[in-house]
């Protein structure tokens, strides 16, 4: 019996940081989530505490950095219940150095892991037609009508959320869903909220996405395996086309 060797890519986004200048580099981490949609204008970001794990640094580490967003003006402080870091600008001036920065030292890895999700998000989506019950049925289109009904921007990425997770449960696949969550969390600070692009294209990208959606639901319900994965597959380039756009956009430092 042999085994594959495992192959070594530059790190990625969920790759523990190291060297002097953490603050930096979680600087341009939060910058990079902002400015490609994971947290949109008015969201609010996970807890330090939360940041901290997810980025695998200090708690203080975290706070210098969104201390300097502060100032920046692309998050504003809000005290007592309720309250947090909430996002005031998705693109600023200092964003696409931060950017470049961010994504054009991990492409190799980003895109390696995206095409990952892209095939996984298929055989989710094949498993869910194949084994997809009665009350599956009844969950996917409700909240495909969620997502058709939400407002642009936030509502419909938490609505975008429900219904792939709603996917993934219709799979019945604990280790097929647990894989998929993983390689989204190498993708995105905010897993399993999905990479939602520039407020200029957001209406086009979330339209083109509903498209996406209807075709896969019914494609699940009515048992279309072969249908439900390709059509898996190929939604899920949506998140790979926009951080090509935003880097893109970043330019040159």
């Amino acid at each position: 019996m042999t085994h594959l060797e495992t192959p070594v890519l530059p790190s990625s986004l969920d790759a523990p940081l190291n060297g002097a200048s953490r603050v930096d580099e979680i600087y341009d981490r939060l910058v990079t989530a902002i400015a490609i949609g994971e947290y949109l204008p008015g969201a609010r970001l996970p807890a330090e505490r939360e940041l901290a794990a997810n980025l695998r640094v200090a708690r203080m580490t975290v706070r210098e950095a969104l201390s300097r967003l502060v100032e920046q003006g692309m998050l504003v402080k809000a005290r007592g219940r309720g309250g947090g870091s909430f996002v005031r600008e998705q693109w600023t001036a200092i964003s696409s150095a931060s950017v470049h920065r961010t994504l054009s030292a991990r492409w190799e890895a980003l895109r390696d892991t995206c095409e990952a999700m892209m095939h996984l998000s298929g055989a989710v989506a094949l498993a869910a037609a194949e084994k997809r019950t009665d009350d599956d049925v009844m969950v996917l289109r409700a909240r495909l009508e969620d997502y058709r009904l939400a407002e642009s921007g936030s509502a419909a990425q938490k609505a975008d959320e429900r219904l792939h997770i709603a996917i993934a449960d219709a799979a019945h696949n604990v280790t097929l869903k647990r894989m998929l969550a993983e390689l989204e969390s190498q993708v995105s600070i905010a897993a399993p909220s999905h990479v939602w692009g520039f407020p200029e294209g957001q209406r086009e990208m979330e339209q083109r996405a509903l498209v996406d959606h209807q075709n896969l639901v019914e494609a699940i319900c009515e048992k279309r395996c072969p249908d439900a994965g390709a059509i898996g597959l190929a939604h899920a380039r949506i998140d790979m086309e926009l951080l090509e756009a935003a880097l893109h956009r970043a330019g040159a430092p």
